[in-house]
């Protein structure tokens, strides 16, 4: 796929810059870093003019892109495509049947010269008409007409329709692990555009809570700077960090629906948006890293393409060399003829060869036999080469499989060991603002702390959110790197 995938991994990649842009960033609820079911999101769509999202699940997703994604659909196009292709040659097996009527109007100066026929030139038989002298030689033209029927039977091919079949069927093989291969890669890059509708759902809750609290807190400074108790710098800091938590919540929600916006691309759905269904991610367990490597190697679909594709190359090498062998054909026709010339007997003919009144017939087995053909031997020897090609392609596809394991590996097991340590870091910067707040409204702290102790919680919580959206984009890429789908 080519491309598509690509594209969609960049647009979540955006995505998450622009929900993590605010500064400070948006962070989540006390209770969770994942919006509460019964408790739906701020409207994000509706607040940009977009149509409500529609929820689908993760399951459902992965069987719609499935059914209807393009890249999906094109690759198994490209399957029928060979299967098609691969009936040509076992087309040979089949009788031909044709018929032809003609009509000639030509000289008929007869001799004994010999000639070919040749695919560049038709030269008309006109071997039974009198042999004439150059002096006798005449432009008069004659008719002559022609109808017939015939056909023509394949006996036996010495194995050429088989091996040309063989290496049709071949390349059907390899369509079929190409076409897995974007399967994969649909299902990845959908689980990851799934995944990040998640994070930027996560986000914009805590955008919009972190301005609930600034607003509080603005109205708690303005009723203070009200009644004399506080200064007004108090309540200028606590409106600028009103208008600054609200454009965070803004940007949250351009965010979660340009992420459900690339949900639905990466489903191939008619809908602009998706949203996800309200059901935690998780992460599943991991193999060991020998059995996920050994997984790979049989079941990767590029590893599998590559051998296949050595393998059509060495069926079309044998298919190549078949044309060098021996073929047997039965051929029968039935025919009526007539020429207006006069005949080497000297009989006048009837209707001047405007009738075909003079029936025959034939039948005729035909051995031919391409002893020594150059251009057969310079293909099977180019043949040959690129299946040299092939099997050097295999060994670089076997690396690159085994690379990716191991990276997608390390990448699981980080993003895993570093969810304790974002949670940990959570629950302190939420412990530090709950002391910033009952210090600020005592009247002990000034809104400076108090901001700075919003600052860090929202740090805390966004991060909390990307390290999860990272943990579940790894575990999917881990997946598809040992073909977990298939």
């Amino acid at each position: 796929m080519a491309r598509e995938p690509r594209l969609l991994k960049t647009g979540i990649f955006l995505v998450l810059c622009i929900v993590s842009s605010t500064t400070p960033a948006p962070g989540a609820s006390a209770d969770s870093n994942v919006p509460a079911a019964g408790q739906p999101l701020a409207p994000a769509a509706q607040a940009l003019g977009i149509p409500v999202a529609r929820k689908i699940t993760l399951a459902e997703a992965l069987a719609y892109a499935r059914a209807h994604q393009p890249a999906v659909r094109a690759a198994l196009a490209r399957i029928q495509q060979e299967k098609a292709s691969a009936q040509v040659p076992r087309a040979q097996y089949y009788p031909i049947i044709g018929a032809t009527a003609q009509l000639l109007e030509g000289t008929t100066n007869n001799t004994t010269a010999s000639y070919l026929n040749t695919p560049f030139l038709d030269l008309p038989r006109i071997g039974g008409t009198a042999a004439t002298t150059a002096d006798g030689a005449t432009f008069r033209p004659h008719a002559s007409t022609l109808a017939a029927i015939g056909g023509a039977q394949e006996v036996f091919d010495f194995g050429r329709i088989a091996a040309e079949a063989a290496a049709a069927d071949a390349r059907v093989t390899v369509a079929g692990h190409a076409a897995q291969a974007v399967d994969l890669d649909i299902a990845l890059n959908v689980e990851e555009a799934y995944y990040a509708v998640y994070a930027a759902k996560a986000i914009l809750q805590a955008s919009e809570d972190a301005y609930a609290r600034s607003l509080v807190h603005r109205d708690f400074a303005k009723a203070g700077v009200k009644s004399g108790l506080r200064s007004p710098i108090e309540l200028t800091r606590a409106e600028a960090d009103l208008s600054r938590f609200d454009t965070g919540r803004i940007r949250a929600r351009g965010g979660l629906a340009a992420a459900q916006a690339i949900l639905a691309a990466s489903v191939g759905s008619p809908d602009l948006t998706l949203d996800t269904a309200d059901e935690t991610p998780t992460a599943a367990s991991l193999p060991a890293l020998s059995e996920a490597l050994r997984i790979a190697g049989t079941k990767d679909p590029r590893l599998q393409e590559a051998i296949a594709r050595l393998r059509s190359q060495e069926l079309e090498t044998r298919a190549v060399g078949a044309l060098l062998r021996p073929d047997i054909q039965l051929s029968a026709t039935l025919s009526g003829r007539a020429g207006g010339a006069t005949p080497s007997n000297a009989m006048d003919p009837s209707g001047s060869g405007f009738v075909p009144n003079v029936p025959n017939w034939d039948a005729a087995l035909i051995l031919s036999w391409p002893l020594l053909d150059p251009t057969i031997n310079a293909r099977q020897r180019a043949s040959r080469a690129t299946e040299e090609v092939r099997r050097a392609q295999i060994d670089s596809v076997r690396q690159q499989v085994v690379a990716g394991v191991e990276g997608a590996y390390v990448e699981v097991a980080v993003a895993r060991d570093a969810l304790p340590s974002l949670r940990h870091e959570l629950e302190a910067a939420r412990a530090n603002y709950d002391q910033a707040d009952a210090r600020f409204k005592a009247g002990l702290g000034t809104s400076v702390e108090l901001a700075d102790a919003e600052a860090l919680r929202i740090d805390a919580e966004i991060q909390l959110a990307i390290g999860t959206f990272e943990l579940a984009k790894a575990r999917a890429a881990f997946g598809r790197a040992i073909a977990e789908g298939l």
